[in-house]
């Protein structure tokens, strides 16, 4: 009798899984490191279908992810940026399409959640001033949290607007038990990407939100710091050129001007320090007459107001 080899069921899911981790790392070249804390499956599974022919969401086990990134920095040396950031509950989008357009449609499937004890709060969380639909006998949980209340017309109220949650600090079980009671889901959580690698460059996600007048912004102010450290240490640069130019034209006019030597650029400004009253008398002229030119077209108006000489009824 023949023996019949037994399969593992989850050594051949692990093989599908890292096949279908290498095939998108060669068939993609840009992904998003997206976090899925307190992220349900049917959450999950609406995204994977609205992105579906577009992007590929991939989740798995870290120590495996970790495994299949050695072994392709082999030919591609740049995955080994990744490692680092394969920690906690994370995952992959990979794309080749626009990266800030997928971004924004995974980052904005989010749902309303109540609060977990011993979770850290993502916002701060306050309870307004007001009548509840609680029962006097329930004053224990705003005793605890030291919530001054009142009985009115037999339901608890609350006298001051009070803060129930601290961002950044873990939720008590009170506070938990009350918001509960009170029918608040004060938390959304959904999917967040962390980092974008972008054909060998990682960066964090947040620069998918500059606009391109930002981008604009940052590069001119790039371009004169190299500006001004090329003319500080005397190292011309195509930044620096401009100045370098300008700088070399007063020093041309300088010398112009003391040793009465003219060429035809510094001519105006000889004549305005010889004469500097024609140019002040100029000013105020060209003032006037700048001032003066909508004037013409008023009285044109005017005049075919006054020019039409007929009466429609006539």
């Amino acid at each position: 009798m023949s023996e019949e080899k037994v399969v593992n069921p989850n050594k051949v899911r692990k093989n599908a899984y890292i096949a279908r981790l290498e095939e998108c790392l060669d068939n993609y070249k840009n992904l998003l490191i997206i976090g899925v804390d307190f992220v349900g499956s049917n959450q999950m599974q609406k995204l994977r279908q609205s992105l579906r022919g577009r992007a590929q969401m991939l989740m798995g086990k870290n120590t495996i992810i970790r495994k299949v990134l050695r072994e392709k920095m082999v030919a591609n040396p740049k995955l080994e940026s990744l490692l680092p950031l394969i920690k906690g509950n994370i995952g992959f989008v990979f794309c080749n399409e626009d990266l800030a357009g997928i971004r924004k449609e995974v980052i904005n499937e989010k749902i309303p959640a109540s609060a977990k004890t011993g979770v850290v709060a993502p916002k701060d969380v306050f309870i307004p001033a007001g009548p509840t639909a609680l029962d006097p006998g329930q004053t224990t949980f705003f005793q605890a949290l030291n919530i001054g209340t009142k009985i009115t017309k037999g339901c608890i109220e609350i006298l001051t607007k009070v803060q129930l949650c601290t961002t950044g600090v873990k939720v008590s079980s009170s506070a938990v038990a009350l918001l509960g009671k009170l029918n608040i889901k004060p938390f959304e959580y959904g999917i967040v990407v962390d980092y974008v690698y972008d054909d060998g460059s990682l960066y964090d996600a947040a620069i998918l939100d500059m606009t391109e007048q930002d981008l604009l912004n940052k590069f001119f102010t790039g371009v004169n710091h190299i500006a001004a450290i090329g003319l500080e240490v005397g190292y011309p640069t195509l930044a620096s050129l401009p100045h370098s130019f300008c700088n070399a034209f007063k020093k041309c006019v300088a010398i112009a001007l003391e040793t009465d030597y003219m060429f035809e650029e510094a001519k105006i400004i000889k004549e305005m320090l010889d004469n500097p009253d024609a140019f002040k008398s100029a000013a105020p002229a060209a003032a006037a007459a700048a001032a003066a030119e909508p004037e013409p077209e008023e009285e044109e108006e005017e005049e075919e107001e006054c020019d039409m000489g007929f009466d429609l009824f006539d």
